[in-house]
């Protein structure tokens, strides 16, 4: 996870639960992203499972603020010689527990679709936040702009992709080695969820850098096109110069009419201005237009004027 994805949900893993309808529709998010109902010698419980200490704590004050039971934290490396914990927080499956998965849709025979949990705004947004912090990923927004939330289930990331739809989040899906995933795109998508779940902090700093990968943005095609402009223009008066040259060869610059001879000693004088600024140069002034205009008969005759010595080297 990279430190960016890492400061946001160590944001939203702090927030202040306001509304107590909001707890069950966040484990319900937990729950379908990151929760398991284990058996073990014929005893249930409920675990979670996550890398992060904050979340972990998250975890653990939702299951004993919403169960009134106090889960217990076991935690361990991931691999060896790695430094990253893993947390699992462990409830038993007792008559609350099993009460509070038949609200939630979890158990046989109860409806995955419960309005206690996810039908009021604030608890859709609850639901958000839990899934993300259970499973969300999100690039740094000097990158590309991707946040996704993979799910276990794709009736899980059904019901995640309706409720994102239900505040306007444009979303897609894929499949992913027996995983579904929920992805968003675009600087304003990713943001809009941003604001969604109330990682106010996190939006703050990724508006920001996104302000200034903008004008890195802008400035950095602004030089392209400078740069594509100066690079014609040279090419331009390299050609120009060859094909006055070559006038001055075969025919003689006195022998070209008086509004030819005046733009082609122009040119010579001025090798690096721009036909802008050989028109200013003119006398009287001329327009950009009219000096392009009498660079290309300049250059009929250097074509004609070429031609001819052709023929006659044949001859």
């Amino acid at each position: 996870m990279n430190s960016f994805a890492r400061d946001v949900k160590s944001e939203l893993a702090r927030k202040e639960i306001k509304h107590p309808c909001c707890i069950e529709a966040e484990m319900k998010g937990f729950l379908e992203v990151g929760g398991q109902l284990l058996i073990n010698s014929g005893k249930k419980s409920l675990v979670f499972k996550t890398g992060s200490a904050s979340i972990a704590r998250r975890i653990f004050s939702l299951v004993k603020v919403c169960l009134n039971v106090t889960p217990a934290v076991i935690y361990g490396q991931r691999k060896e010689f790695q430094k990253d914990n893993i947390y699992f927080i462990q409830a038993p499956a007792e008559a609350k527990v099993l009460s509070l998965l038949a609200r939630l849709g979890f158990l046989p025979g109860t409806t995955q679709e419960t309005p206690e949990a996810l039908q009021k705004k604030c608890c859709r947004r609850a639901y958000l936040m839990g899934a993300f912090l259970a499973g969300g990923s999100l690039n740094h927004p000097d990158r590309e702009y991707h946040l996704e939330i993979v799910f276990p289930a794709e009736e899980y990331a059904s019901r995640a992709r309706d409720i994102l739809e239900t505040f306007g989040l444009e979303t897609r899906f894929f499949q992913r080695k027996g995983s579904f995933v929920v992805y968003l795109k675009g600087g304003d998508t990713v943001g809009e969820f941003l604001r969604i779940v109330g990682a106010h902090q996190a939006l703050f700093e990724y508006e920001n850098v996104r302000v200034v990968k903008g004008i890195r943005n802008r400035t950095n095609r602004l030089v392209n096109y400078e740069t594509a402009n100066l690079t014609r223009t040279a090419f331009a008066a390299h050609e120009q110069i060859n094909n006055i040259k070559l006038i001055q060869e075969k025919i003689g610059l006195e022998n070209i009419p008086s509004s030819l001879r005046q733009v082609a000693r122009l040119r010579l004088r001025f090798p690096e201005e721009t036909l802008n600024e050989l028109g200013n140069k003119a006398s009287p002034p001329l327009s950009k237009s009219s000096i392009n205009h009498r660079m290309r008969r300049l250059k009929a005759l250097a074509h004609k004027a070429s031609e001819k010595g052709k023929q006659s080297k044949k001859q």
